[in-house]
């Protein structure tokens, strides 16, 4: 009981954040708490150390190298080149500005979709003087395709690293198994979207008001970087993969790359049009203490007998077959995650995972339907992940007010099915990878 109180409590301050308290302190407070109380120990702070030190300085890096390229125009450059592509055919652009956050979400992560490319697309639908209901669909459309676009890659998701960490699966073992699937969350998103929304998208705009895409590059020089670069760290994920090389250590590297490009450092910082201390301060380092914090409160949960029971339902989920054992634990990811945040509840559901005596192939199974859930679930609630927390930051900033019971009538509309095709799209694909 002593640990649960502690989490909730934890988890309301970094909901709330009252008086503009990060979300790192807050869950710093908890894991100290949980500390003094003995509900974790000191030798639990290594284990949790070692579990999310990779996944959170590779979130970081990757956030850097997304803000550097925003300022810079690239997201800009990228979404008016969509919007000029559309043609002026609303039904066009609507599944072009999903499939472009699909691939910002792909390459940027989740939190990077939502924070850099929500402004962008709210920015161009003013120039294109949309309705308030059409600028609705093509928004909603962006925040949910941030989170349920996030599964191919491993960087694509804090969620994707600290899990793949976990289980020791390599970059391209992930990608084999999760691009294709993340292909068809994405296909089923779109559908359901325009299921949804069809009536509110405008059947013509007029491109009249939209700058050339050439206009947004503040960097040139940063611009040109990106594409070739983005490809080198791609291949440097695969080829030092066998070498067993952090993969923060690697994002690391590009990071510090694209920082040079950016601060001219060969020039003393002369010329320099992107200031990278700025970018650097503005860097999510909350989230260093927020995932050791918080994942410490949760490791108390499941030192209190929260990863027992868990795993006491996938040895049942187990015996019903493949798939209702991943269609269940998908659903039972998304829902913890809904409740409590994907972060702890990746941690919940890797140990309960761990603990659970299920047969290899249903386990390996259960690992990705258990990002599956943690990815794409947590849309059920606005509490559900950090990417939806500045999504929705990010729209009050731009006076577009969405309460939380509008987003939950949303997100019970649109994530059930998304999340249902997804896994099992997960159960016919990964035998094929894994030769089964």
């Amino acid at each position: 009981m002593l640990a649960f109180i502690i989490f909730i409590v934890t988890l309301v301050l970094v909901i709330w954040q009252p008086k503009g308290l990060g979300i790192g302190w807050s869950a710093l407070g908890g894991a100290l708490v949980a500390l003094a109380f003995g509900v974790v120990q000191l030798s639990d702070v290594g284990i949790v150390w070692d579990i999310v030190w990779d996944a959170t300085f590779t979130f970081v890096a990757l956030i850097i190298i997304s803000l550097i390229l925003d300022r810079a125009g690239f997201f800009s450059w990228a979404a008016l080149h969509v919007a000029r592509l559309g043609n002026g055919q609303g039904r066009l652009l609507f599944p072009m500005i999903v499939i472009l956050g699909a691939f910002i979400s792909a390459f940027f992560a989740n939190d990077g979709a939502a924070l850099l490319l929500t402004p962008i697309v709210i920015a161009i639908l003013l120039r294109l003087k949309f309705s308030p209901p059409s600028a609705l669909a093509f928004i909603i459309a962006t925040g949910f395709i941030a989170d349920t676009a996030s599964l191919p890659l491993v960087t694509s998701n804090l969620v994707n690293i600290v899990s793949a960490n976990y289980f020791d699966i390599g970059f391209g073992r992930y990608a084999a198994v999760m691009v294709p699937v993340n292909i068809v969350s994405v296909i089923a998103t779109l559908v359901v979207l325009w299921m949804v929304y069809a009536c509110q998208i405008p059947k013509h705009y007029s491109i009249a008001n939209l700058s050339a895409p050439k206009s947004a590059i503040e960097d040139p020089l940063v611009f040109k970087a990106a594409f070739p670069l983005l490809a080198l760290l791609l291949v440097a994920y695969s080829a030092t993969e066998s070498l067993g090389v952090p993969i923060s250590l690697v994002t690391g590297a590009a990071a510090l790359v694209l920082m040079a490009i950016a601060g001219r450092w060969w020039q003393g910082g002369r010329e320099a049009v992107v200031s990278v201390p700025d970018v650097v301060r503005n860097a999510p380092w909350q989230i260093v203490l927020f995932s050791v914090g918080m994942y410490l409160v949760v490791y108390g949960l499941g030192n209190a007998g929260l990863t027992a029971y868990g795993a006491q339902i996938l040895n049942w989920l187990g015996q019903q077959g493949n798939i209702i054992a991943t269609v269940g634990t998908g659903f039972l990811s998304a829902i913890v995650a809904s409740i409590m945040n994907n972060m702890p509840s990746t941690l919940v559901g890797a140990l309960a995972i761990d603990s659970a005596q299920v047969p290899a192939a249903t386990r390996e199974l259960m690992i990705y339907a258990n990002v599956i859930g943690n990815d794409l679930g947590p849309k059920f609630t606005p509490i559900g992940s950090l990417a939806t927390l500045l999504w929705l930051h990010v729209l009050a900033e731009k006076d577009y007010k969405i309460s939380w019971g509008q987003y939950m009538k949303i997100g019970l509309l649109i994530t059930p099915p998304v999340l249902l095709a997804t896994l099992l799209a997960l159960v016919f694909w990964l035998p094929h990878v894994s030769g089964g």
